[in-house]
């Protein structure tokens, strides 16, 4: 044999070594996180939560739990939780209907979302074109969608979204928000990259979203009409509204980042809808990428990563006023949605 043959054939010997341990590595990581997934949950669990007030959430405790919709008294959020056969990566309720966003994984992996009755049987559905990221149910029925068509991150550049309304029977209301007229100032302007998410219901026609241009870098609280499909700009710097229970204020993530800095850090904030007036919560330092919800007229909700475990998250709590720090509401928890009747 040659010697340019011996090295041809000891590099295909090392190849199909290298295959090998890679695909004894996938194998074995493959197998793991299966026997991860299929670990006896360590949570309390009752059967008698959601026939009262209560918290529905993405519960992210490692086990046969993980990813499963779950739900505990408002009154005990530290305390048992009742699992339900539904799997999310999103989620909100009113009580009676529930919106789910979630991942098909397989050979070609999919988006959907579902709309699920209180037997948690699923009513209508229809697909996503990307990521999961967004979602909020009205109390007309009204179901607001966002996923990343490109991208997995807000903070990322040149991502892109689609946010679009429908009714819980599954017919669209909106098709995609970027198609909606923008005022900016009163000016109609059609910048070509718009992205549009983080909507949040006010009635059966009005809603609040972000709005943002990266080449005009301009990001806007925005008020939309379905029927006028309208969207008509009202601030600056507002990400991922939420209107509070009583209708007078939004909460939002700010960005708070440095002079300079080339990524966004995202503190909690509260808009005044009478004066338009912003209140940064100081007390939270870490960054916020999240739509935060509100447990009361007073008390803010949001989910962090753990920093030690990945794809561990806990549920936050944080005072309206920013007065006291935050605490944790729900461990491993995220999507948090309240049902207070």
């Amino acid at each position: 044999m040659s010697p340019h043959a011996t090295r041809w054939t000891g590099f295909g010997l090392l190849t199909a070594v290298v295959l090998a341990g890679t695909g004894w590595y996938v194998t074995t990581e493959v197998v793991r996180a299966r026997a991860d997934q299929a670990a006896p949950s360590q949570v309390q669990v009752a059967d008698d939560v959601l026939d009262g007030p209560h918290l529905l959430f993405r519960g992210t405790e490692p086990g046969e739990l993980y990813g499963r919709v779950s739900a505990v008294a408002l009154d005990d959020l530290a305390g048992p939780r009742e699992v339900t056969p539904a799997v999310c990566d999103r989620v909100d309720t009113d009580g009676e209907t529930t919106v789910c966003l979630h991942t098909k994984r397989g050979i070609v992996t999919s988006y959907a979302a579902e709309v699920l009755d209180d037997a948690w049987q699923t009513t209508a559905s229809w697909p996503l074109p990307g990521i999961p990221s967004r979602t909020r149910l009205s109390p007309e029925g009204l179901v607001a969608t966002t996923s990343f068509v490109t991208g997995h991150s807000y903070a990322a550049t040149g991502f892109s979204t689609e946010t679009t309304v429908h009714r819980a029977d599954g017919s669209d209301v909106s098709g995609n928000l970027e198609d909606f007229t923008l005022l900016v100032d009163g000016e109609r302007i059609a910048p070509v990259d718009r992205n549009v998410w983080g909507v949040t219901f006010a009635d059966e026609t009005t809603f609040y979203a972000t709005v943002q241009s990266q080449s005009l870098g301009r990001t806007w609280l925005a008020r939309g009409d379905l029927d006028e499909r309208t969207l008509v700009t009202l601030l600056d710097g507002v990400e991922c509204p939420s209107l509070s229970p009583d209708g007078t204020r939004l909460a939002f993530k700010h960005d708070a980042r440095e002079p300079g800095a080339a990524t966004p850090h995202w503190t909690p904030a509260v808009l005044d809808l009478d004066t338009m007036e912003t209140t940064v919560l100081d007390g939270e330092e870490r960054n916020v990428d999240d739509q935060i919800a509100w447990l009361d007229d007073a008390t803010l909700l949001y989910g962090l990563p753990r920093a030690d475990e990945p794809g561990t998250t806990d549920v936050w709590a944080l005072p309206a006023d920013g007065a006291t720090a935050p605490v944790v509401a729900i461990p491993q928890a995220w999507s948090p949605s309240v049902v207070r009747g």
